[in-house]
């Protein structure tokens, strides 16, 4: 579609040429006409000069033959004048083709001879007429004879006219040419130079910055002309090089900060072609640069061939959008990783729009923790339920039908009852050491303490526990081991929480090892725990100390909170800078653990020795 600005000038075009051509046009009009002119002035003084002149001829021819005349019959008798003035003018008449007649005539006006009566047609071409008297002079006066008249045919005037006016047109023409090429001449070098100037301008207009004309040959104006020119041209390259050195820095410092963000971000036109995508997206998204660059992002689809993106970028289009519209938020699922999309609009300053950026968070984590957290409700909820529900089935029964049981049935049922509240008491104290525990800015009080005097006592709790399913726990222990700094009641439930786990899991009349020793380094006392369960597989023992984290298979359908393991690593690691760990292969059975550190810090030495510990003061 045609501009206004270009139709005008395709207008112009049509209409007619340009001011600089009808100038010259102009200017060679007035130069011819004033030629013309001139030539014309010329031709006319020419033909009115000549005209005197000729007649002057005619004037002093007439007076020469009235002299010959005079002189021819100034002895001869009367009778014989017309023979002479005959010879005389027959020979005039030969000599020069002007002239047209001559006749001569006495005092009287009579014919004396006339040479219209030898030359009728010669006499025809007389065009100019002159008369002169004969004079005769005497001594005292001047005596008249006669007059002779002399007819000339004007032929030499025409041939001198023609010839003056061949003359002037060639000189008219030559001088009209002339100031043509002149014209043309510099007309051309006038144009060249411009044409020079505007090669130059479109060398500019094209990114050509730095251009220079040649000014050798120009003249002194059109040189100061293409000065100023290189001048522009020069400040422009370096003006230039400054934009984009500019740009480029600003570019480079755009990619450093998309590049350096955590989450994955990738960029796409206002066409749905990614033109940029930082580290962490190609990361998140399994794919190198040069693949996903310049592609459609609709296209992208993960490793089971399914397209992410196509359907929410139709649904993100479709709404209405504004500078000020918020994300729009979507998850998409790529090989097992829970994604979370945030889709923006890109605005120039201009309110215009240019594309869109997508945002990729990966939620995998998170969206596990929450199915962990709902499940871990579900599971305290059932796990509370189950000793609600019995001691307050047996508390019933026991009230209203008590009298009716003997002393043995009475007591299985209060021991049902307390193994009831010690499993309550210990989901309860799971939840409560978890809160506590978790806290930034609890400090377990530590003393010095023998940690073989707790695993025995841990084993003396769960015996009547491990004699119900037939099983056999030993304890292997090292000679000679140190007390070392713990907090005894977390160390107690730590160890408690294994032990128990290892009884849940291992099969009827099987046997549970238990060895205390120190590390090979020598610098921890390592207590482990080992069952002949059904193991765990390397997917779970990377994720078994996680908070809310239960192994469900067909194997483990023990309930629980998912917090026990979870409590001992925090235990261990955050409040005794120690280390857990688990060996384990599935059908085999595990090994759980933990190793406490022999020195501690001394400034967890000094901050955690008991008040009634510490030394007396000194007396002054």
């Amino acid at each position: 579609m045609e501009t206004s600005a270009e139709f005008k000038t395709k207008g112009n075009k049509k209409k007619g040429m340009t001011a600089q051509t009808r100038l010259i046009l102009a200017g060679l009009g007035i130069s011819t006409a004033f030629i013309f002119l001139s030539a014309c002035f010329a031709t006319y003084s020419i033909s009115q000069n000549m005209n005197n002149a000729y007649k002057n001829f005619a004037q002093v021819l007439a007076k020469t033959l009235a002299i010959e005349g005079v002189e021819v019959t100034k002895e001869v008798p009367e009778l014989a004048k017309y023979d002479a003035l005959r010879s005389n003018s027959v020979s005039v008449l030969k000599s020069n083709d002007d002239i047209a007649f001559i006749i001569f005539k006495d005092n009287k006006s009579k014919i004396i001879y006339s040479s219209k009566d030898d030359y009728p047609e010669q006499a025809e071409r007389a065009r100019i007429t002159v008369s002169s008297p004969m004079i005769v002079k005497n001594l005292n006066d001047s005596v008249n004879v006669g007059s002779v008249t002399v007819g000339l045919s004007g032929n030499i005037m025409d041939k001198v006219s023609s010839t003056s006016k061949l003359s002037l047109t060639f000189v008219f023409i030559l001088t009209w040419l002339v100031i043509v090429g002149i014209v043309y001449m510099n007309s051309s070098i006038i144009t060249r130079e411009l044409r020079r100037l505007y090669q130059g301008v479109k060398k500019i207009s094209s990114g050509e910055f730095g251009y220079m004309i040649d000014s050798k040959d120009a003249d002194k104006e059109v040189k100061e002309l293409y000065s100023a020119f290189n001048d522009m041209s020069e400040k422009l390259s370096r003006y230039n090089e400054q934009t984009i050195e500019s740009l480029t820095f600003e570019r480079n410092k755009l990619e450093s900060v998309l590049m350096s963000i955590v989450n994955g971000v990738v960029v796409c036109d206002n066409h749905d072609k990614v033109i940029m995508v930082n580290n962490f997206a190609k990361k998140l998204l399994e794919v190198e640069e040069e693949d996903i660059l310049n592609t459609q992002i609709q296209q992208f689809c993960d490793s089971s061939g399914e397209f992410c993106f196509a359907d929410k970028i139709t649904q993100f289009k479709d709404t209405p959008l504004d500078d000020e519209s918020a994300p729009v938020p979507f998850n998409i699922e790529i090989d097992g990783r829970i994604l979370k999309c945030l889709i923006s609009p890109m605005f120039t300053r201009s309110n215009s729009y240019v594309g869109y950026i997508i945002v990729l968070i990966d939620v995998t984590k998170d969206v596990e923790m929450d199915q962990l957290r709902s499940n871990f409700i579900s599971n305290v909820s059932h796990e509370l339920r189950t000793p609600v529900t019995v001691l307050r089935s047996y508390i019933d029964t026991l009230y209203n039908f008590g009298n009716d049981f003997d002393f043995n049935t009475q007591r299985e049922f209060i021991g049902v009852m307390n193994q009831e509240i010690i499993r309550l008491n210990r989901m309860v104290n799971d939840i409560l050491d978890f809160s506590r525990y978790e806290a930034q800015n609890v400090r377990l009080e530590k003393t010095k303490t023998d940690i073989i005097e707790i695993i025995e006592d841990a084993v003396n709790q769960v015996q009547v526990l491990a004699k119900e399913h037939d099983l056999t726990i030993s304890i292997m222990k090292e000679p000679d081991l140190p007390q070392i700094y713990l907090n005894i009641d977390s160390i107690s439930r730590a160890f408690m929480n294994i032990l128990s786990n290892a009884i849940k899991y291992s099969p009827d009349g099987k046997r549970i090892k238990i060895r205390v020793e120190r590390s090979r380094d020598g610098e921890y006392v390592e207590v482990s725990v080992e069952d002949q369960g059904p193991g765990l597989s390397e997917k779970d023992q990377k994720k078994v100390f996680d908070r809310f984290y239960r192994v469900e298979n067909a194997t483990h359908t023990v309930k629980g909170t998912g917090l026990g393991l979870h409590l001992v690593k925090v235990t261990v690691e955050k409040h005794h800078h120690g280390q857990v760990f688990v060996n384990s292969k599935e059908g085999e059975g595990s090994t759980f653990g933990f190793r406490l550190p022999i020195n501690l810090p001394e400034e967890e030495i000094e901050e955690y020795i008991p008040k009634n510990q510490l030394p007396a003061e000194s007396e002054a």
